[in-house]
């Protein structure tokens, strides 16, 4: 799995904390092929919404965005649309919900849950998954020693015990798994 861009906008396409936030280049078309041509998985986190749209248009195997918000919940152009939501889920892909403030617009587990139940309901709970963004350079307001408290607070937005599973782990357990050999 790999990601286009990141912080920056590059030879490959825009970024959406970049400059311009341009659509991908002919490198960067190219470099998408391969990527589906090998099996890899496209990681969409970071990227602008014109590489987003680009990239969901020529797919031809599903696409993860691992960690990001939805706008339907809190708005900022990191956070993805309905449209966008919609074309991962046509690619079979998932969107990972992050738990950072400008992902859910909270610091607790209910922003992250109501994120997630938005996102299921526009793409399906197929499509959904944990996107935490334990990285160290954004604060979210618990560690994985406390994921309870997002079970719980899915519990409380009507997920049954076998949607939690798939957000919890098996639709991205799906896509890796897909993405063998």
């Amino acid at each position: 799995m790999m990601a286009p861009t990141h912080f920056f906008d590059n030879e490959i396409g825009g970024s959406a904390h970049g400059l311009v936030k341009g659509g991908l280049t002919e490198m960067g078309r190219e470099l998408i092929r391969r990527m589906e041509q090998t099996g890899m998985i496209v990681d969409l986190a970071h990227a602008s919404p014109a590489v987003m749209d680009e990239v969901l248009a020529m797919a031809t195997r599903p696409v993860v965005i691992s960690h990001t918000g939805v706008r339907g919940t809190c708005g900022g152009l990191r956070n993805i649309t309905d449209d966008q939501l919609r074309a991962v889920a046509r690619t079979g892909g998932v969107v990972g919900i992050g738990y950072f403030f400008a992902a859910v617009c909270g610091q607790d587990a209910r922003s992250i849950a109501r994120a997630m139940r938005y996102a299921a309901d526009v793409a399906g709970v197929e499509h959904v998954a944990l996107g935490s963004d334990y990285d160290g350079a954004v604060s979210v307001p618990f560690d994985t020693a406390h994921l309870a408290e997002i079970t719980d607070a899915l519990l409380e937005e009507g997920f049954s015990e076998a949607e939690i599973a798939l957000m919890m782990g098996g639709n991205v357990q799906r896509v890796l798994l897909a993405a063998l050999p």
